[in-house]
C-alpha cells in the first residue's frame, strides 16, 4: 500500500511564502540590491562536443574525421559560431556596463559558480534553459537567495525557445541588458515539481544518469547535488532536482507496457494502470510534451463532426471550422506557468476488459499531488527529459508543487 503524505498548506500561507522569499533575494525587488555577478551557461555546441571526445586530435584532422563518417561539418561549425556570436554579445552587453561575468557549460558548472552568481542567463535553447533552471534550486543554493533565471535564444531560427526572452532580443542584446539592469521587465514565477521518494527501499543512496546526447561520461552530480547523511537515515527523501517542465515515469523500453498505481491527491482509491507510461506537467511544461501527446489535429476533428452528424442525423454542425475547434482545444490544454496544480496525462492507457483497476481514472486530469508506485522492470523517473533515477517494482514518488519551489525569472514584452 502507498504511504500517504499530507500537504497541510493553505493558499494564504503559500503566498505569504513565496512573499518572504522573493523578498530576501539580494537582486530583484530590493531597490538597494544591484546585480553585479552574472553566470552565463553557455549551450555545449555540437562542435565542442566533438573537440571534448577527441581532445588529442587536432583541428584538421577532427574535420577529417568528421567528414570521413559523413557528418555535416560545415552545418556544424556554422551553428557553432552563430551561437558563439550571441554569447560574446552577451557577455560584452554585460560587461560594458559594469558587470562580472563567469561562462561555464553543461560540463563544468559547479555549486561554487551558483552560490557566486546573482542570476543565471543561459544561452542557447530550451534545453539550456532546463539544465540552468535544474541547477538554480535552494536544495544547492541558500534557502534565502533565489536566482533568478533569465536567457537568450541563441538561433531562434530553429529554435522556439519558449523559454528565452523574445526572439527580437537575440539581435539586440543590448537592449535587453539595459532593461535587465534598469528593472524595466516584469518578474514571473514558475512553479517546479518537487519529488519526494517513499518507503523504506529508498534508504540507498539513488544516482542519477544524465540523458542528454552530448553526456561524454557519467556526471558526477555530488559537486552540484549533494546529499546530507541524514537523508540516508529517513524513509523519506527529497530528490535534489525540481522539475521544471514534466517528470515522466515509465518504462525505458518504450516497446514494453508500463505498471504503475496512481493515487490522485489523498483519495483512498488506489488504481492500477497499464500504458505506455505517467507525464506529470507543470503549466511551463503544458506548452511542450503534455500539448504534443494530448493535442487533436483537424483531421481528427473533421471525423468526429462526421461521426456526430450522422449519429445526430442532424446538419447543425455544418458550417464548424475543423481547424478552428482543434486550434481552441490545443490551446486549451495549456495552463499558467505559476498554477500550483499538476497536470497528469497516461500515455496511451490501457482501457479494455478490467483495466484500468478500478475503472474511472481519467487519462488526463489535474491534481495536488499524485502518488505512484512502480510494478516496472526497468523504468526510470525522468525529470525534464535529463536526469533519470531508477524507478523499478516497490518504488514509490510523491509529486507535488511547493511555493518555495518555483523558479523565478522575467518577462519583457
Amino acid at each position: 500500500m502507498f504511504q500517504a503524505i499530507h500537504l497541510g498548506r493553505t493558499v494564504a500561507g503559500c503566498s505569504n511564502v513565496l512573499q518572504s522569499i522573493i523578498m530576501s533575494r539580494p537582486f530583484g525587488t530590493n531597490p538597494e540590491a544591484k546585480l553585479r555577478r552574472v553566470l552565463v551557461v553557455s549551450k555545449l555546441t555540437r562542435l565542442e562536443f566533438e573537440k571534448t571526445r577527441d581532445q588529442a586530435l587536432s583541428d584538421e584532422k577532427l574535420e577529417l574525421k568528421i567528414r570521413g563518417r559523413g557528418s555535416d561539418y560545415d552545418a556544424m561549425k556554422y551553428y557553432h559560431h552563430l551561437h558563439k556570436d550571441v554569447e560574446e554579445d552577451v557577455v560584452q552587453s554585460f560587461r560594458n556596463k559594469g558587470v562580472e561575468v563567469k561562462i561555464v557549460n553543461r560540463l563544468t558548472i559547479n555549486k561554487d559558480v551558483l552560490r557566486w552568481a546573482d542570476m543565471l542567463v543561459p544561452i542557447g535553447g530550451d534545453g539550456t534553459f532546463l539544465l540552468a533552471a535544474g541547477r538554480a534550486s535552494h536544495f544547492i543554493l541558500d534557502k534565502d537567495k533565489k536566482v533568478p533565471v533569465v536567457g537568450f535564444n541563441s538561433d531562434p531560427r530553429r529554435s522556439e525557445g519558449r523559454l528565452m526572452l523574445p526572439k527580437y532580443y537575440s539581435t539586440n542584446v543590448n537592449e535587453a541588458v539595459t532593461r535587465i539592469l534598469e528593472g524595466n521587465f516584469n518578474w514571473m514565477q514558475r512553479s517546479r515539481i518537487r519529488i519526494t521518494l517513499i518507503g523504506n527501499n529508498t534508504t540507498e543512496r539513488p544516482m542519477p544518469i544524465d540523458l542528454h546526447e552530448y553526456n561524454v561520461s557519467p556526471v558526477d552530480h555530488e559537486d552540484i547535488f549533494p546529499f546530507e547523511e541524514s537523508e540516508y537515515k529517513s524513509s523519506n527523501r527529497i530528490l535534489p532536482h525540481l522539475a521544471l517542465n514534466e517528470v515522466f515515469i515509465g518504462e525505458m523500453l518504450s516497446a514494453r507496457v508500463s505498471h504503475l498505481h496512481l493515487r490522485i491527491d489523498n483519495s483512498d482509491v488506489i488504481t492500477k494502470t497499464k500504458s505506455s507510461g505517467l507525464c506529470v506537467s507543470t503549466g511551463t511544461g503544458s506548452t511542450s510534451w503534455l500539448t504534443s501527446m494530448n493535442r487533436l489535429s483537424t483531421s481528427n476533428v473533421r471525423d468526429l463532426i462526421e461521426i456526430i452528424k450522422q449519429c445526430s442525423n442532424s446538419d447543425a454542425l455544418n458550417g464548424i471550422d475543423p481547424e478552428m475547434v482543434s486550434d481552441e482545444y490545443n490551446r486549451n490544454l495549456v495552463f499558467l506557468t505559476d498554477d500550483p496544480r499538476l497536470c497528469y496525462s497516461i500515455r496511451e492507457q490501457i482501457c479494455v476488459g478490467v483495466w484500468p483497476n478500478p475503472k474511472g481514472l481519467e487519462s488526463r486530469g489535474f491534481a495536488k499531488q499524485i502518488t505512484v508506485k512502480s510494478r516496472c522492470i526497468d523504468a526510470s523517473l525522468v525529470i525534464d527529459g535529463s536526469i533519470a533515477y531508477n524507478f523499478n517494482d516497490g518504488a514509490q514518488a510523491l509529486l507535488e508543487v511547493h511555493p518555495e519551489d518555483a523558479l523565478l525569472t522575467i518577462v519583457m514584452n
